[in-house]
Formats: structure tokens, C-alpha cells, sequence
């Protein structure tokens, strides 16, 4: 097994687009981590150069305690896993599993033990004589799964390898992934723009944007403390609620103001100092849905957070209700776009109802206008 390190690692291409800039990370052994970022932030090309399959432009790339910048990606004792399977369509499930151990002129008793077990771990044992145009999505990533894992390796690569699958199938892959990771106690790398994938696979999550690494940390800690804007709204779903708002002094207490919409700032958060520098400065405020509240007793003991708004919208969503909500001042608070409430399945509110909402303070994060960073959370 093997721990990576990735120091100042950049990758470039002709034409002065640079993909990656340097990117520092220290991944520890039997880790599960996942890149996770929109489309072209660099995460996959980040995951070619540890498996070798790009050159890296500038940096140091360790597999433990060994240099593998010029080593090939044969030699790497790395297993990659693509998102469309790369299965040969000729050969057998077993076939296809075996072909990387052929290569190495494995003997064909400890070829045969190896396939079985993994099939037998992936559940796949009673497929092993049918070819890939036999089988469903779901089975054919388990193929792939098992060809990487009969070869032993000291690091598993994985490049969004359930985008091709149904919903229902991703949610039991993503179980089935996790699993096998606590069975083969093997070091994965797992590439996804789901953050979904991200928030419940993954050990530690590194998010992405523009080829820079934003933030690194537990699903956990990046869903309760991102450190800037673009981490906050891309973890979490529905996304954080972000209201642009005038951070006002009123007698000793602080409160954000945006329309005709006054939130206290609890004492907390009022009394941290980098706080201090903004009063009477313009900032935006960041609200999860589930923090916004509708029922009689949160509106209760939440008066200084109290909102009045209009119901635009509701999604049922079987055990909660989506509300889409507009207010006063919106135009300016949220580029014209509704906030969100994750409401309790009993809320009466109804598209067109003019209602009140409480918001949990005590969860409001409060952004800097300009830099984006997070001031307090």
C-alpha cells in the first residue's frame, strides 16, 4: 500500500494554457480521496499525471518514498479505472479480467485464484463466461473494478466511473465503492463532478476550480466551514443561499440588512474581530435551505431573524418541501433569483402564499464581498 505526495505540481500545455497550477497535496495511506470540481477545473488531468498517462509540467509527483515523474505508468503498480470501462468486447468477463496478469506472465493457477476472488468480492463470480455486450452498465463497472483490483496495486485511480449509470444504480454503486474500499485496504483516487459521490464516499474531499486547489478537508468540515464562496455553493444540495446584504451597527448589536429584511448577527459571530472591519461595508451572507425555517415555534424563537416573503414555487419531495421564496430588496440581495427553504413535509405553504421565515443565524455564513474568502461562519 502507498501514501502520495504531489509537491507544486503544474501541468501546461503549448499555447500558454496552464491546466493545473501548483497543486500540493499529501494523500495518506488507504485514503479514500476525490477531486471533485465543475467540468475542466483540472481534476482529471491531475489524476492522468499521478497514473502517468500525462507528463507533468513542473513538480514532484512521490508513490511513497519513490520519485515517479519519469517512471512509466506500467511501473507505477497503479490501477485505473475509466468511465467507459474500456472493456474488451472479444474476451470474456474472465478474459478481461485476467489480461492485465497474462501480460505479466503471471502463473495461470495464481491468475485463475485472483480472478475468483475479486468476482467473488464484486459479486460477479456467476458472469465470468459472458461478454461485455451481455452485461448492464452496473455489471460492466463491477468488470472494470475487478481488472484493476486482480492486479494487487498500491493505488487505485478511479475517473468518474458511475457517470454512465442510472440514478438508482450510481446510489448503490457509490455503497458497493465503499465497501470494496474497506475490503481491499487499498489507497483511492477518485475523480467526480458529483458532489453527491463526493460527500458520501470520500475520507477527505478535495475541491476544485480552475485548475487550484479551493479547499481541502472532511465532507463534513467542507459542508459546515468552506472557506469561500465557490466551495460553499458547490457542496451541499439544493446550494447555500447567498443574499447580499449591508452589515450595519445598531446601539451595540450588529445585524445585516438586504430590502426591507433585518438579521441580527449573533454574538458569537458579532464579537470576532475580523468582523469588526467590515461594519457599515457591503457583504453577502450564505444560508443552507434546511436553516430556513416556516413552522410557528422556529418563528418564535427566532425573532430577530424574521423574513417576509412570498412563496413563488414548492417541490414535495416525499419527507420535505422545497420552497422557492422571493422578498423585497431580491433583486439586489440575490441577482434576482429565489432562496431556497428545506422545509418539514407538513409545511402548509403554497405557491403565491405570503409567509414569514425564521433564519438559524447561529448557521449564517458571512462572505467578503469582493475577495469571496469566508469572514466567520
Amino acid at each position: 500500500m502507498a501514501s502520495l505526495s504531489l509537491k507544486h505540481i503544474y501541468k501546461k500545455y503549448p499555447g500558454g494554457v496552464t491546466a493545473v497550477s501548483d497543486f500540493n497535496l499529501e494523500i495518506k495511506d488507504k485514503e479514500f480521496l476525490i477531486l471533485v470540481g465543475p467540468s475542466g477545473c483540472g481534476k482529471s488531468t491531475t489524476l492522468r499525471m499521478i497514473a502517468g498517462l500525462e507528463e507533468i509540467s513542473e513538480g514532484e509527483l512521490f508513490i511513497g518514498d519513490r520519485l515517479v515523474n519519469d517512471v512509466a505508468p506500467k511501473d507505477r503498480d497503479i490501477a485505473m479505472v475509466f468511465q467507459n470501462y474500456a472493456l474488451y468486447p472479444h474476451m470474456t468477463v474472465f478474459e478481461n479480467m485476467a489480461f492485465g496478469l497474462k501480460l505479466r506472465k503471471v502463473p495461470k493457477e495464481e491468475i485463475k485464484r485472483r480472478v475468483e476472488e475479486a468476482a467473488r468480492i464484486l459479486d460477479i463470480n456467476h458472469l465470468l463466461e459472458r461478454r461485455p455486450k451481455a452485461l448492464s452498465g452496473g455489471q460492466k463497472q463491477r468488470v472494470a473494478l475487478g481488472r484493476a483490483i486482480v492486479r494487487n496495486p498500491k493505488v487505485f485511480l478511479l475517473d468518474e466511473p458511475l457517470s454512465n449509470l442510472d440514478a438508482k444504480l450510481r446510489a448503490s454503486m457509490r455503497t458497493e465503492l465503499t465497501k470494496l474500499h474497506k475490503k481491499v485496504e487499498t489507497t483511492f483516487i477518485y475523480v467526480t463532478h458529483d458532489q453527491v459521490e463526493a460527500m458520501t464516499m470520500a475520507t477527505r474531499i478535495v475541491v476544485m476550480k480552475d485548475g487550484l486547489i479551493q479547499q481541502v478537508d472532511t465532507p463534513q468540515n467542507l459542508y459546515d466551514y468552506p472557506v469561500n464562496l465557490f466551495v460553499a455553493g458547490f457542496i451541499g444540495t439544493p446550494q447555500m443561499n447567498f443574499i447580499s446584504c449591508k452589515l450595519e451597527k445598531k446601539d451595540t448589536d450588529l445585524y445585516v440588512t438586504f430590502g426591507k429584511n433585518s438579521i441580527k448577527v449573533p454574538a458569537d459571530k458579532a464579537n470576532n474581530p475580523a468582523l469588526k472591519e467590515y461594519i457599515g461595508q457591503n457583504v453577502i451572507i450564505g444560508v443552507r435551505p434546511e436553516c430556513i425555517h416556516d413552522d410557528p415555534a422556529h418563528l418564535a424563537s427566532m425573532p430577530d431573524s424574521v423574513m417576509n416573503v412570498t412563496v413563488d414555487v414548492t417541490e414535495l419531495m416525499g419527507a420535505e418541501i422545497y420552497l422557492y421564496l422571493s422578498f423585497d430588496g431580491q433583486e439586489d440581495a440575490t441577482n434576482g433569483k429565489n432562496i431556497i427553504a428545506r422545509v418539514s413535509a407538513r409545511s402548509t405553504a403554497r405557491a403565491g402564499d405570503s409567509i414569514q421565515v425564521a433564519v438559524d443565524a447561529s448557521r449564517m455564513h458571512i462572505f467578503d464581498q469582493d475577495t469571496e474568502r469566508c469572514i466567520v461562519h
